[in-house]
């Protein structure tokens, strides 16, 4: 099994097999509209626009699991990401990534690659600590996703060979990516 083998929703609720991105370098994020991580939208627009003509792509999954930062439907998430950001990479219908309706294809990222420890140095992880651990003090330990703006990278191949979790820097991220281009 591979991440070419789950399908998924777009934005207009229209099915799309994840085999359209089969041969492709991918980065899938799940993300909130009105979360402290939402900046990042900017470094992953750059990201892309700078990689897409190698056969990079950036796959975007709203979710409103992390504090309701996801409140909007899909049409006012679409408009605030094209608004405010100018994003141009797939924006996917509003999914769940964890929990009993979490989706299928979260199931397979989660059991591929585990949680990956916040960065001690970002600003915001004693934040994300104190939150978490009021709700799961075992949270390190579970490959749950954590919070929004937790990213898996997947090679040419279809295989998940990284999970980056909020905190990392995106030059992290952007490393990755050029190494598998």
């Amino acid at each position: 099994m591979n991440i070419y083998d789950f399908t998924v929703k777009d934005a207009d609720e229209n099915d799309v097999s994840l085999k359209e991105y089969e041969g492709k370098v991918i980065l899938i994020n799940n993300s909130a509209t009105e979360c402290g991580f939402t900046p990042q939208y900017d470094g992953l627009q750059d990201m892309y626009e700078k990689y897409a003509d190698q056969d990079f792509v950036i796959l975007d999954f709203p979710c409103n699991q992390f504090g309701n930062q996801a409140p909007g439907d899909m049409e006012e998430i679409v408009s605030f990401c094209d608004s405010k950001y100018g994003i141009t990479f797939p924006i996917f219908d509003k999914i769940c990534v964890n929990g009993e309706n979490e989706s299928p294809l979260y199931t397979y990222l989660k059991e591929q690659k585990g949680f990956q420890g916040f960065d001690e140095e970002h600003e915001l992880t004693p934040v994300l600590k104190d939150i978490i651990s009021k709700i799961d003090p075992d949270f390190e330990h579970t490959s749950d996703i954590k919070w929004n703006f937790t990213k898996f990278l997947i090679d040419r191949e279809g295989n998940v060979v990284a999970r980056f979790e909020p905190t990392t820097d995106l030059s992290e991220v952007e490393e990755a990516v050029e190494e598998l281009l």
